[in-house]
């Protein structure tokens, strides 16, 4: 079996003719956009017609170049001519930008706009697309403001994040004496020692200082910048523009927070139990957060994965069955870890030739096959939407994780009910604790921290130290006494990237996790007749508000009643985590 993907069906190289001939027909595109949206003169279905077909080409081009650029440069960071390629297509694409934005805000004041949608077949496939421009509209800056905002991210935002990057990727750690990474430090916290865990988390806190104030300028003047940008667009707040460009309303953030609220006592039961049966008596310590517990002696090769989730799924659905032999035997997948590759995992679209490429660090786990179950989850995903028109291939982020995190529901019910034995079973459920406490209650806390920072941002600039006081303040209001209130982790402001992208990048982890448990609380109730349901409503994912999208299967996302669903399946998990464990 192959140990690399194959990109060659998407270019041989960058030295590829096609390669080439794309580019010079992406900056041709972009100029015809240019031409195009300064002269909006004629019929106007026409023109419409013509502007969205044209935005189509723009699309499909730029998403093949960026994507071959990208997984190339994942597959080893120090390739130079990628990272040169990516900013040659990012400096190209970005002059769509502007022409885009007067395109969308011309038909987005056209009266007669829904009779040509409802009239035209092709335009009746970008309703959801064009009503939703329609709507947002309001926010575009006018004249040449898309050009000089899409200008000035490049330096600012865009510039301080990657100070963020730079800056945590550079500094070195005192470990025991020797020099490492601070990603190396944060990846001790999951080793089976103690002692390791807890020097390695003394060791990552003192390194903070040499870097702790550079990193809060940028926090800072990426928040402003947020705060300046929401009102240029005239958005109520932050977390509206956010909501808005996640196709969410905030009843539904509003019921997901309310039962995760009645569910953090259960968390925090979890976690003191975890706490004792390390030998704490106040709570959890941070260091112990990712500490394994348990034991599991299952180990894979790529080919036993393969069988192992061919045949797993298959129970479930041949064509997700299918397509992960496909993935396996057709080298989609870059196994293995090695000297320059990106670490983690991660999967990628390539709709110009209907497949997906999916990046992964295996050494062999049934932790590595949860993780192949996920990126090819967001696979099957793209598989889903893979007949949907090319500008109609995004889904907002909350549904984003939909199909992964019910990949990953299959594989580790599968393996829990199947454990050889209480210490497997201690092994398989305390890691699935692990994962869904980090998109629940983490995720809760750092939803916190940013809310509070982005309502003093607009007042005043705040310091390492008090941006250090509102972590602690958002991990108390979260983890409450599930964790040692002595040893949490102030630091988490500048270790996090998520912090320096988009805006509350945090919520839709939970929304996307417990929305995939909930549908597969529905599976487990209704079996094979939900999977046509399930299906249908990943088609739709591109096309529709999240509210919409859950209706296909006749979920209500603004009932607590939906979510709690999704939580009760965790808090069973963590009746039998404290029964094995011998706690209350």
């Amino acid at each position: 079996m192959n140990e690399r993907w194959n990109l060659d069906p998407i270019y041989k190289g960058f030295g590829d003719a096609a390669f080439g001939r794309d580019v010079q027909a992406l900056e041709g595109a972009v100029k015809e956009l240019e031409a195009f949206a300064g002269n909006l003169t004629g019929e106007p279905l026409d023109l419409l017609k013509r502007g969205l077909a044209l935005q189509e080409r723009i699309t499909e081009l730029a998403r093949k170049l960026f994507t071959f650029a990208e997984l190339r440069q994942a597959a080893d960071t120090t390739d130079a001519e990628a990272g040169s390629q990516l900013g040659r297509i990012m400096g190209i694409y970005s002059e769509s930008a502007a022409p885009g934005a007067a395109f969308e805000g011309w038909y987005a004041r056209l009266p007669e706009l829904e009779r040509m949608i409802d009239g035209d077949e092709f335009l009746s496939g970008y309703r959801f697309r064009l009503l939703r421009c329609r709507e947002a509209s309001r926010h575009l800056l006018p004249g040449i403001g898309e050009r000089v905002m899409a200008k000035l991210k490049i330096s600012g935002g865009s510039a301080w994040a990657e100070l963020q990057q730079y800056l945590t990727s550079t500094v070195k750690v005192n470990y025991r004496g020797e020099e490492i990474t601070l990603s190396a430090a944060r990846n001790l916290a999951y080793s089976p020692e103690a002692d390791v865990r807890r020097d390695a988390y003394q060791a990552e806190l003192c390194s903070y200082a040499a870097i702790a104030d550079p990193v809060a300028y940028a926090l800072n003047s990426l928040k402003l910048e947020t705060l300046n940008e929401c009102a240029l667009r005239s958005y109520e707040s932050p977390l509206a523009m956010t909501l808005e460009h996640s196709d969410m309303r905030r009843a539904t953030l509003d019921a997901l927070f309310a039962a995760i609220d009645e569910s953090l006592p259960q968390f925090r039961r979890y976690l003191r139990a975890k706490g004792r049966a390390l030998g704490h008596e106040n709570g959890l310590p941070w260091y112990d957060l990712f500490a394994p517990m348990g034991r599991s002696s299952t180990r894979f090769t790529t080919g036993q994965a393969r069988d192992y989730l061919v045949e797993l799924f298959s129970h479930f659905d041949k064509e997700l069955s299918a397509m992960v032999a496909e993935a396996f035997d057709n080298a989609w997948i870059d196994f293995f870890p090695r000297s320059g590759k990106a670490g983690g995992a991660f999967c990628a679209e390539v709709p110009s030739i209907g497949q997906s490429r999916i990046l992964t660090n295996f050494d062999g786990s049934l932790s590595d096959v949860v993780t192949l179950a996920h990126e090819l989850g967001h696979a099957f995903h793209n598989r889903c939407i893979q007949n949907n028109r090319p500008l109609n291939r995004d889904y907002s982020m909350p549904v984003a994780e939909t199909a992964s995190t019910f990949n990953e529901c299959v594989v580790m019910n599968h393996a829990i009910a199947h454990a050889s034995g209480d210490q497997e079973k201690l092994n398989l459920i305390e890691s699935q604790l692990q994962d869904v406490t980090q998109i629940v209650v983490d995720i809760y806390s750092r939803y916190r921290f940013e809310a509070a920072v982005l309502e003093k941002r607009g007042q005043e600039f705040m310091n390492a130290a008090q941006l250090c006081q509102l972590m602690l303040q958002a991990q108390q209001d979260s983890y409450g006494d599930g964790l040692d209130k002595k040893l949490r982790h102030p630091y988490m402001w500048v270790c996090k990237s998520h912090y320096y992208g988009s805006t509350f990048y945090n919520f839709p982890y939970a929304f996307g996790g417990l929305f995939a448990r909930g549908l597969y609380a529905r599976y487990e109730q209704e079996g094979a007749a939900f999977v046509p349901t399930y299906k249908q409503l990943l088609r739709t994912t591109t096309v529709a508000t999240a509210e919409d999208t859950a209706k296909v299967a006749g979920i209500d996302l603004t009932d607590k009643s939906f979510w709690r669903s999704a939580l009760l399946e965790v808090e069973e998990k963590i009746d039998q985590f404290c029964q094995i464990v011998g706690e209350p």
